[in-house]
């Protein structure tokens, strides 16, 4: 017999996830409830892509469902369930990747054919395709700090770092992105 939890509006993480995971389905779906936003806007951030960002978002749900009892309170579940965004964005891209010879094979049609690339029409969207193009470790610092708003601790904390390393991060990522969009290449 499964013990299920009375939620309350403020139950803490911790405890939603324990009962989650013994099989309680209300404190499951109080957790995706508070967190889904999370998950979105991380997702949006990491692709660059909204339909993508639905995708791993519902991915994610999916894959919470399988390894919530994984989840150990020595840390924050926030952290946790960044480290699952951040895998499943990973896993998209793989598999993204995997249809490069069909988007190349477009590109060089486009070329040959005076098709012209849309180009984006916001600075800020021009900023957000050059931080796409950063390695995975900036790519997520500049991520949780500018696009988040969480500060050097906080993404330190998620990104299972150092303070230090992130701001170390985001220093190689200003170097990198001045360069990009300089040059133009997004």
């Amino acid at each position: 017999m499964i013990a299920l939890m009375t939620i309350e509006p403020e139950a803490p993480d911790g405890d939603l996830a324990r009962s989650a995971a013994c099989g309680d389905r209300e404190a499951f779906s109080a957790l995706i409830e508070r967190h889904y936003d999370f998950i979105f806007r991380l997702a949006w951030r990491l692709s660059g892509n909204r339909a993508d960002a639905e995708d791993v978002a519902q991915d994610v749900c999916a894959r919470l469902g399988r390894a919530i009892r994984t989840y150990r309170a020595g840390s924050a579940f926030t952290t946790w369930l960044y480290a699952i965004v951040v895998n499943a964005v990973r896993d998209m891209a793989r598999r993204n990747a995997r249809d490069t010879a069909k988007v190349q094979a477009w590109v060089s049609y486009a070329a040959t054919s005076g098709a012209a690339e849309p180009e984006p029409q916001e600075p800020a969207d021009v900023l957000w395709a050059a931080v796409r193009e950063l390695p995975p470790k900036q790519r997520e610092a500049v991520t949780l700090v500018y696009g988040e708003e969480m500060s050097h601790a906080d993404a330190a904390e998620l990104m299972g770092c150092s303070e230090t390393t992130v701001s170390w991060h985001i220093h190689e990522a200003k170097k990198r992105l001045k360069t990009i969009v300089s040059a133009g290449e997004v």
